[in-house]
């Protein structure tokens, strides 16, 4: 077994696995998967560049990454950085302060690479399920981006289009410095027809009707599913392979885009840093499952991180 560390940073939130990995078996052992909200893509979307208190919050998380990681004697690490750095002017401050206090340097990834990635992490244990059929297309829900992965035990197609639930909600949802609350028949169509779009581009390289298994990743998926399965409080392995129906999805994207934000925030399970853009990443895969035909989706804990995990290992 190897001892590593994976750390994605995205445009909402920046995670960490600590893991022994066996790549001989394919046994994963977590011992340790935190994630915390800092939105480094604050603004991004509307000014290109990396805010300096955005980068403040991210560098604190990492500060508290690498505590962990040395008390926990990790042998490897790497860092993958998403969306928002990737699209960032000023990307090279990010990247030097992160290898200040880490000892490591942020790999800035392409979509597709990320795609990858949460391929791996999301159906090396599927394979071995015979009740789920194949191929499966995985849809990683991020702050910024969106990537869809069709394949089996390998990726056959992929592609990452810029439709998250962030720059979602920053380019449609907010007037004048504030969210909406709630939004307008108005700017939802506007969002929708922005997501629509997207999935046009998605579908030009990525055959997003051919799979018989819809995977859902990430905060905005698995949030949508703890709200379906009534969760008093948030139970990863309860909602880790959960399936949520589309009448379930669609039911909870028209709450959230019609609810207060003080209504959306007293859910139990809604992470503070969620609460705005909740009713946007419910609506990108409400869209995906229309666009897909997909009676329900599988929700996975295991994503991006653990493709990065294992690549380490």
């Amino acid at each position: 077994m190897t001892r590593v560390a994976g750390i994605d940073c995205g445009t909402n939130s920046i995670r960490l696995l600590v893991a022994d990995c066996d790549p001989a078996t394919g046994e994963l052992v977590e011992l340790d998967r935190r994630m915390t909200v800092v939105r480094l893509g604050q603004g991004v979307d509307r000014t290109g560049r990396l805010a300096p208190e955005a980068l403040e919050r991210t560098f604190a998380a990492c500060r508290e990454y690498a505590a962990v990681i040395k008390e926990l004697g990790a042998e490897r690490i790497r860092f993958v950085a998403t969306s928002a750095s990737r699209d960032a002017e000023n990307r090279e401050d990010f990247v030097r302060g992160v290898l200040e206090i880490l000892g490591v340097e942020p790999e800035v990834i392409s979509g597709e690479q990320e795609a990858e990635f949460s391929f791996t992490g999301a159906t090396r244990e599927l394979t071995g399920t015979a009740h789920l059929e194949k191929p499966f297309l995985v849809v990683d829900i991020g702050g910024g981006s969106t990537e869809f992965v069709v394949g089996e035990e390998h990726v056959r197609a992929a592609r990452s289009v810029d439709v998250g639930c962030v720059r979602m909600t920053e380019r449609h949802l907010v007037v004048d410095g504030e969210v909406t609350d709630p939004p307008t028949a108005e700017q939802i169509a506007a969002m929708r027809a922005d997501i629509e779009a997207a999935l046009d581009l998605a579908a030009a390289t990525v055959p997003l009707g051919g799979a018989r298994t819809l995977v859902g990743l990430a905060g905005s998926v698995t949030t949508v599913a703890a709200i379906a399965l009534g969760l008093e409080r948030y139970e990863s392995e309860r909602i880790h392979h959960s399936r949520i129906s589309y009448e379930q999805v669609r039911e909870i994207s028209g709450r959230m885009l019609t609810a207060s934000h003080a209504e959306r925030a007293a859910i139990p399970v809604m992470h503070p840093g969620r609460v705005d853009v909740i009713g946007a990443g419910a609506l990108v895969l409400l869209a995906i499952m229309e666009r897909t035909g997909a009676a329900e989706v599988v929700v996975s804990e295991h994503d991006i991180l653990d493709g990065i995990a294992w690549s380490v290992a």
